[in-house]
């Protein structure tokens, strides 16, 4: 293990400082805007600016990195990063923290593309899927672990936000200190969402209604967590656990998905996840019984952006494999931006009760599509041909989160169930590579 870690070493403690600053920060800011009395609405407006951000971001890292290179351009976007920290406090208003959320989404996700292109640039490909579960675990451990600093100030003061700036700041040291050669980047091929659709449509289905739930949870959770009645510990628990959950159940359940239905699977767990967040509304009234089923609904929650990459997957050449990826990325991060401003406009309506209520109409919704879409497969005749092949050639899960496009890049496909034309009980279909336009993604 060691052998492995110590040449990527700067990088991943980079990657761990930057996300303990912003893991912070995007939780405080949920406690102190209800401080400063901004509605849920308001604040969910507000969080989904981070996402349209993201957005905006993937448009422009490559781009960025081509003119400048890595290191300059970690610096530039950590730079940028740790003032938009220290601005939310300097600026105590709603619309000025949404340009800031917009502008800290946009950096981060370039930070992101320049730590993982550089990790691709520097694995060996025999190598990756043993750096990418490393790569996953650094982010899950900074994310749980960034919740609980909540524990070392009240929100109210100056120095959480501080904190969150020193953070940020002190990931460049790692990044600007290494003496790792900077790889080259090349500009990934794109695909027609209509294509992603054509060629598997649980996949896109699954990867939008997900980040319609995650959106919503990384922007408001905190919120529900506060009005429910904890305090900012109670709050830091409420998120760890959540990430715990998702960090612990993702892995057992994508490789169940690996021999079984992939489709099958996410249909029973969105249903799961129906289930366990409609017991979010009693259980938040029991105190510390919240804890426990928050840690289901994370683990369960987590699990449904990947096991929809892996059956995209199932279904793809391996030349496609990134342009797929990045097209589910898109989608993903078209539902994020959107969870944060309608959970919040329902919690403004119908108090902190509707967050959960959300989480399990659109888990409901996923589910209700994938059953609809496997009774409706299951009208046609499959062969015993196709199916032993489905077996056999059926891609591995992974372990993701929604990061950059780049990402795709380590993740270990040595089995593209495509090459057999089937998979998982869904045809294959060849995809328009003629339009596959660097414009057609966006």
């Amino acid at each position: 293990m060691l052998p492995l870690i110590v040449p990527i070493s700067a990088l991943l403690v980079g990657v761990a400082l930057l996300l303990l600053g912003t893991g912070l920060l995007n939780t405080l800011l949920a406690l102190r805007g209800d401080l400063e009395g901004y509605s849920a609405g308001t604040l969910g407006l507000i969080m989904s600016g981070y996402f349209l951000g993201f957005f905006v971001g993937s448009l422009v890292a490559l781009k960025l990195i081509h003119r400048i290179g890595h290191i300059r351009t970690f610096a530039f976007c950590a730079a940028i990063a740790c003032c938009t920290v220290l601005l939310h406090v300097l600026f105590i208003n709603p619309y000025a923290w949404f340009a800031l959320r917009v502008l800290t989404g946009a950096v981060l996700v370039t930070l992101y593309t320049v730590i993982e292109s550089w990790l691709n640039g520097e694995t060996p490909p025999e190598q990756r899927g043993r750096v990418f579960a490393i790569y996953m675990a650094v982010n899950l451990a900074a994310l749980a672990l960034a919740q609980q600093l909540l524990n070392l100030a009240s929100p109210a003061v100056f120095t959480l936000f501080a904190l969150s700036a020193m953070l940020v700041s002190i990931s460049l040291a790692p990044v600007v200190w290494t003496r790792m050669r900077q790889p080259e980047i090349h500009t990934a091929q794109r695909m027609r969402l209509r294509t992603l659709f054509q060629i598997a449509p649980v996949a896109p289905a699954g990867a939008l209604l997900s980040g319609l739930a995650m959106g919503a949870f990384w922007g408001m959770g905190a919120l529900y967590a506060g009005r429910v009645g904890f305090d900012s510990a109670g709050v830091a628990s409420f998120m760890t656990c959540a990430i715990l959950g998702g960090s612990l159940l993702q892995y057992p359940l994508g490789k169940y998905s690996d021999s079984h239905d992939r489709r099958r699977v996410l249909a029973i767990v969105c249903a799961t996840a129906a289930l366990v967040a409609a017991l979010l509304i009693p259980a938040s009234g029991a105190g510390r019984w919240v804890l426990p089923v928050i840690f289901a609904y994370g683990g369960l929650a987590f699990a449904i952006y990947p096991v929809a990459v892996a059956h995209l997957v199932d279904h793809l050449e391996q030349d496609s494999i990134l342009a797929g990826g990045s097209a589910l990325l898109f989608l993903h991060g078209i539902g994020a931006a959107f969870g944060p401003a309608l959970a919040g406009r329902g919690m403004e309506w119908l108090g902190p009760q509707a967050l959960p209520g959300y989480f399990m109409l659109v888990q409901l919704a996923l589910a209700g599509f994938v059953f609809w879409r496997l009774r409706r497969v299951a009208q046609v005749d499959v062969s015993e041909a196709v199916e032993e092949a489905e077996a056999e050639s059926s891609s591995t899960f992974v372990p993701m989160l929604r990061t950059s496009p780049t990402a795709l890049e380590l993740r270990p496909d040595e089995h593209v169930a495509a090459e057999s034309g089937a998979a998982n009980g869904e045809p294959y279909e060849e995809p328009n590579k003629e339009a596959e336009t660097p414009s057609d993604i966006r």
